[in-house]
């Protein structure tokens, strides 16, 4: 990753993946997550002109090597997964409450890897998250999404790593654990990340 242009002014939402594979029903569900993907919804639809670029990441899994682990494997729920966002099925696709979100770049990642933050993905004409950002002038970012434990807080610390002024909007976002979610916020926080709700931005 390359640092942002300087002269950038331009404010992009990322909605990391925001799928039924981690809501209630899904592989690998987050509890609140359904609730999660309600309230962006609504938020976007209510602040799309605050935002000059809305992109949204999924995990889009083809064979991801031992990301999954199947029998008679165990998953250990920190390497390693049960399946889920399996690539061309419906829980991989953006979780129905968004259907009207129309985002202007999507990104999928980790077809044969592991991959938790959006940076690690690219959109259909093979660009980056980072590139997307870049040539859309973005100088900050405001990060929602599933899990906030790992691929909010990957996708978030990469955004500030390239220099970007980054939100996390807790409100709009759920960890996989309580404990795992409120670690995430102390490195996030220590990052220099700022953590608000969304009705404070």
């Amino acid at each position: 990753m390359t640092s942002t242009d300087t002269t950038a002014t331009g404010r992009a939402l990322i909605v990391v993946d925001v799928q039924p594979t981690f809501c209630e029903g899904g592989e690998l569900a987050v509890e609140g997550g359904n609730a999660v993907a309600q309230a962006i919804a609504v938020f976007a639809a209510e602040r799309r002109a605050d935002y000059d670029l809305v992109v949204t990441t999924q995990d889009w899994h083809v064979d991801p090597g031992h990301h999954f682990a199947t029998a008679p494997a165990v998953p250990d729920f920190v390497d390693t997964w049960p399946p889920h966002g399996l690539a061309g099925t419906p829980n991989a696709e953006l979780h129905p409450a968004l259907a009207d979100l129309a985002p202007d770049a999507s990104v999928k990642k980790g077809e044969y890897q592991a991959a938790y933050s959006g940076f690690e993905g690219v959109d259909g004409e093979g660009r980056t998250l980072a590139e997307l950002l870049r040539d859309a002038g973005v100088s900050s970012t405001d990060v929602v999404g599933i899990a906030e434990s790992h691929c909010v807080r990957a996708t978030a610390l990469d955004a500030h790593a390239l220099g970007l002024a980054t939100r996390v909007l807790t409100d709009l976002t759920v960890p996989v654990s309580e404990d795992l979610g409120a670690a995430a916020r102390v490195e996030l926080a220590a990052a220099g990340i700022e953590l608000a709700r969304s009705t404070e931005v």
